[in-house]
């Protein structure tokens, strides 16, 4: 902790519980109250209150002093440290400012430069509305605080894919006043001044930092519990399935009655970025005291852009500075509680049968460093990563294979960043960082068991957040039987080739657009029934119980299948879905909204409709001529495939329809979750339950 100065006084004062139903964790030390405002003039001028800032004897700047706790730098406490020039900086009536020659060529990228200057102010960690009036006016000027990146703050914008969280925290520049709320965790905050053209002078004439408290939980209001991670913690949109997070799903598991569960995390993310975007600020701004923050970075961190200014890489050490002085003070100074989930292992697609998972951070121990500062700062460290390895080797290659980002031709009309996952994964691999709904719900058990066995073990804040779980999760957890959590998983996807499926079979078991049978399977591979196909149907698509009529029940053919996935089309849509036209070979560029660093595949514009058109298939001429039309309209629309020749991580099309084969269970299932996406809303949020 900084030592107490002229600017800066300590208290202990302690955050108690809100709420019984998450009890007390820990006491929380937050900085005592600070004068009403911090206030620097750099104009000369007699300002009542203000600090003034005056140029020295030759007429430069000050430098930044710890005895006075102010000044220019020339290097900013962001990470990594940006340069900043302060020989060149002239103090006058006006203000201090600068004017720079030449800017970076790399100006239209998220790394450059274009020096200014930045002025110093040691100040407590907590929550601060800052004011800023600079010498110049906004469009010549850009204003950040402590390496945020003011171009993602100045617009309206979202922390979630579904648009239902929008950004509290906003800069807002008007003329030549910025404004920012900022919570602080370095102990000083940096404010940076750069000029948007060369040769143009920028500057500050005042700057104003008036504190603001830790909020208090109103009365009777529930506490929160927050979750800030990357892509495999994020809430997906049914666009973007089958992809999904255990943030989406761990909600699920909690009483809502005791603690509310928000999810800010979003794809692409690492503890660099996270903060930089302003997404912890907001995330702090909008927590009170006693609110939980769970936060799992690790994969985009590895990322070998660390030097990069708004990159998302970092080092080991730039990892555990981020966690040391910026994210843990900062949270804890709003009175809220801070727990570590470290990241999962990424698993090898390419995984032979019979081979040992093993810890994918191999190159950055990433883990091993959230653990360390774990047991170092005090704070509740779930070891997800371990756990992960250990489920893995437990399942067996079958199983987690099928739940990660394995996808074929005809699994989902969902899009990746590069157009349609419709015709195979656009990456032509198995992508083993990203996974499946199946996935997700086995790394949110494996997270709230890892909290259940620390909170044996003593940890308050452990057993907290396990008081605020659903009852029969506390149960299952005891008891290691998770079967009334979870009774959409059948007894026969779990293991070897059965599981293939697993993700599909789960989620309509889940919808009650399925069942298992009395003994709790499914059995995949058994023929499935067109009466059954035809009522699965109408409920995955919630369509009229007369439609589908015509059809005698008997097993069902692939034939009889394309023709009821034609009816159902039409029955349901006026007109084609966004997955058939607003993503059918379009490219989400880097920058444009939903784009997610991790998913680039190379294959620009992956389309949704077949590869191979009705006249390259090879067997066409026997389907039945009752059927035919119907059938080649399904292909063309692409709800019925070729399943001879396609494979999972590969975009690749096979030549035979095979239209008097009998599909099985597990194929009806596939086609049926297919129909099921089509017919949601594209950016709706992806948690159905």
């Amino acid at each position: 902790m900084p030592k107490p100065t002229n600017l800066r006084r300590r208290a202990a004062v302690f955050a108690l519980a809100a709420c019984a139903a998450m009890p007390a964790v820990q006491a929380v030390e937050l900085p005592a109250p600070q004068p009403a405002e911090l206030r620097f003039d750099f104009t000369g001028r007699p300002a009542p209150g203000a600090v003034a800032v005056a140029a020295k004897g030759n007429g430069r700047a000050p430098l930044y002093d710890a005895a006075t706790g102010h000044g220019f730098v020339d290097r900013t406490g962001a990470l990594p440290a940006r340069p900043v020039h302060t020989a060149g900086i002239r103090c006058g009536s006006g203000g201090c400012v600068i004017a720079e020659p030449a800017i970076d060529a790399n100006a239209g990228t998220d790394h450059y430069n274009h020096f200014g200057m930045a002025f110093r102010i040691k100040a407590a960690p907590g929550a601060y509305a800052v004011r800023v009036r600079t010498t110049s006016d906004a469009a010549d000027t850009t204003v950040s605080i402590t390496g945020l990146q003011t171009s993602r703050l100045v617009n309206p914008g979202f922390w979630d894919a579904a648009g239902l969280m929008p950004n509290q925290t906003r800069v807002t520049a008007q003329g030549r006043d910025w404004s920012y709320r900022y919570v602080n965790g370095r102990g000083f905050i940096d404010i940076e001044i750069e000029p948007k053209k060369a040769g143009v002078p920028v500057g500050v004439a005042e700057i104003v930092l008036a504190p603001i408290p830790p909020q208090p939980r109103p009365a009777g209001a529930p506490p929160v519990l927050f979750t800030l991670g990357d892509s495999t913690v994020k809430t997906y949109t049914f666009d973007e399935a089958p992809m999904s997070g255990w943030g989406q799903v761990f909600d699920s598991l909690f009483d809502p009655a005791k603690v509310k569960v928000l999810n800010y995390s979003m794809g692409g993310r690492s503890f660099r970025n996270a903060y930089a975007e302003g997404r912890l600020n907001d995330l702090l701004m909008a927590g009170r005291v006693g609110d939980v923050v769970m936060i799992q970075f690790g994969h985009n961190d590895e990322s070998a852009d660390e030097t990069k200014r708004f990159g998302r890489g970092a080092s080991e050490a730039m990892y555990a500075e981020m966690i040391r002085e910026m994210y843990v003070p900062a949270i804890r100074a709003r009175g809220m509680v801070p727990v570590f989930v470290t990241p999962m292992s990424r698993v090898n697609g390419a995984q032979a049968p019979g081979e040992p998972y093993v810890n994918s951070f191999g190159k950055r121990r990433f883990p091993e460093v959230m653990k360390a500062l774990g047991a170092e700062l005090g704070v509740t460290t779930v070891d997800l990563n371990a756990r992960s390895v250990e489920y893995y080797n437990a399942a067996g290659t079958d199983a987690i294979t099928a739940m990660v980002m394995s996808i074929e031709a005809g699994e989902t009309p969902g899009k990746t960043n590069d157009g349609s996952y419709a015709n195979g994964h656009p990456a032509n691999k198995i992508d083993g960082t990203h996974y499946k709904e199946a996935l997700s719900k086995q790394y949110a058990r494996l997270v709230v068991t890892e909290l259940a066995r620390l909170a044996a073990a003593g940890d308050r804040v452990a057993a907290g957040i396990v008081a605020s779980l659903d009852d029969d999760v506390r149960r299952a957890v005891a008891a290691g039987d998770w079967s009334a959590i979870y009774p959409e998983i059948a007894g026969d996807i779990v293991r070897g080739e059965g599981t293939y499926y697993r993700n599909q079979i789960e989620k309509l078991l889940q919808l009650g657009v399925l069942r298992k049978d009395a003994q709790g399977n499914f059995r995949p591979q058994a023929p499935m029934r067109t009466g059954e196909f035809i009522d699965a149907l109408k409920k995955a698509m919630d369509l009229p119980a007369t439609s589908l009529a015509g059809h005698a029940d008997g097993p069902l053919t692939r034939e009889t299948m394309g023709a009821l996935l034609h009816d159902a089309y039409h029955a349901k849509f006026k007109a084609k879905p966004a997955y058939m036209t607003d993503y059918n070979g379009k490219t989400i560029l880097p920058g444009s909204p939903g784009y997610d660093p991790n998913l680039d595949s190379g294959a620009q514009g992956a389309m949704y409709y077949p590869l191979v058109r009705w006249a390259q298939l090879q067997d066409t001429a026997a389907v039945a001529p009752a059927f035919v039309d119907k059938v080649r309209d399904a292909y063309e629309l692409g709800l019925i495939r070729s399943e001879a020749g396609i494979a999972r991580g590969r975009m690749v099309n096979g030549r035979l329809l095979e239209p008097r084969i009998v599909v099985t269970r597990a194929k009806a299932a596939k086609a049926l979750y297919f129909m099921w996406v089509l017919a949601q809303p594209p950016k709706g949020e992806n948690d159905r339950r």
